[in-house]
């Protein structure tokens, strides 16, 4: 309801994991990490008035004016950063760290810079590269783990389920979505394939004619919890407005105090009183 919330496109946002995950380094430690990409064209915000007199001119101002920089050479950057929290802080931390509409305050767990993330090539084919592309954030690399979101683990299954059915059953290894040279030995051959259907090899295991075998060391760390399982009322100690009223009264300016007041009451006018 603050201009926040209306960037001038894409160009000029902010980027967050909102998903808290686990990462485990090669001494098998793990973390708890959430990652931040910050704008390096700046942060830019309509008014409400400004962005809905955008959507008469050019309801795709967003796509277009990052495909339009990408085009001319004005390639659009990101800096990546991440918040790392030792794993036995999120036991006792204040709020429940993996409640997705918390922050993590920077004083107590600082951004840490890790890289750029750079936007410099278009979609050749509009179908083969974006309608066909499945992201979810069950595609992990060793060392990315999920943690005990429950948000996060909701989406490991919805959303590959999801391009199962609109994609196919082998959806990630359509080129789009398929590592860089991957080679798939997966033991899967029901579906669509693509790539030959990974031609004569045996698809099961153990076998004794050289076909693949699972590499252990990819394991999972693990998750261990400190009682039982099940369907529980959320009890957890936290101010649900903390967070929300540090943002009106600390980090709105008058101006943006003025604007959510405005914005809030603008759709609210229009309810029933009784609503």
């Amino acid at each position: 309801m603050s201009e926040r919330g209306t960037p001038v496109g894409y160009c000029h946002m902010n980027g967050y994991s909102s998903h808290t995950f686990k990462w485990v380094n090669d001494d098998g430690e793990a973390f708890l990490v959430k990652k931040h990409f910050k704008v390096n064209q700046g942060i830019k915000n309509w008014t409400a008035a400004e962005a809905a007199a955008m959507s008469v001119k050019d309801k795709d101002f967003a796509t277009n004016d990052l495909h339009n920089r990408i085009r001319d050479g004005e390639f659009p950057s990101w800096s990546m950063k991440v918040q790392i929290m030792p794993i036995a802080d999120a036991a006792n931390y204040r709020f429940d760290v993996y409640d997705v509409t918390k922050v993590w305050p920077h004083s107590d767990y600082p951004l840490i810079d890790v890289g750029q993330l750079v936007l410099n090539r278009n979609p050749e084919n509009y179908h083969a590269e974006t309608e066909q592309a499945a992201f979810a954030p069950s595609h992990l690399v060793p060392g990315i783990e999920p943690s005990l979101d429950k948000m996060l683990q909701g989406r490991l299954f919805s959303y590959p389920d999801t391009h199962r059915h609109r994609l196919g059953g082998n959806y990630d290894q359509i080129p789009i979505n398929c590592p860089y040279r991957a080679r798939v030995s997966n033991n899967q051959r029901d579906g669509l394939t693509y790539k030959g259907n990974q031609g004569s090899e045996v698809n099961y295991e153990p076998n004794s004619l050289n076909g693949p075998v699972e590499d252990k060391s990819y394991a999972w760390h693990g998750t261990s919890h400190p009682g039982a399982i099940g369907r529980y009322p959320h009890d957890h100690p936290n101010d649900n407005y903390e967070q929300p009223r540090e943002l009106f009264r600390r980090v709105f300016d008058d101006h943006m105090r003025k604007t959510v007041i405005e914005n809030i009451a603008g759709g609210l006018g229009r309810c029933r009183r009784d609503i």
